[in-house]
């Protein structure tokens, strides 16, 4: 079933924004909830995500760990979707 529809997001170059759209629905599943009730805006764009931060000291802590933070979110999505992270 997982091949069947891998296949078909594929065949319609669907697979990057499924990727994107996962990102953004799971993100309190994968950041957790500390983080989650802390972030006001999330969307990605051209492999960039974009976070608004409502913590300044949160917001400098991901900053600092920015490299993590993409390799987290890629091995959780099971591909290298994201680049980059901008806080807004």
């Amino acid at each position: 079933m997982k091949e069947a529809i891998d296949a078909f997001l594929n065949t319609f170059k669907l697979k990057k924004k499924f990727n994107e759209t996962y990102l953004v629905a799971y993100w309190e599943q994968m950041m957790g909830k500390s983080i989650a009730s802390r972030t006001e805006k999330i969307f990605v764009h051209n492999r960039t995500l974009f976070l608004k931060i409502s913590s300044a000291p949160l917001r400098q802590e991901l900053m600092m760990a920015k490299t993590r933070l993409v390799e987290l979110i890629n091995s959780e999505i099971g591909e290298d979707t994201v680049d980059e992270v901008v806080f807004i």
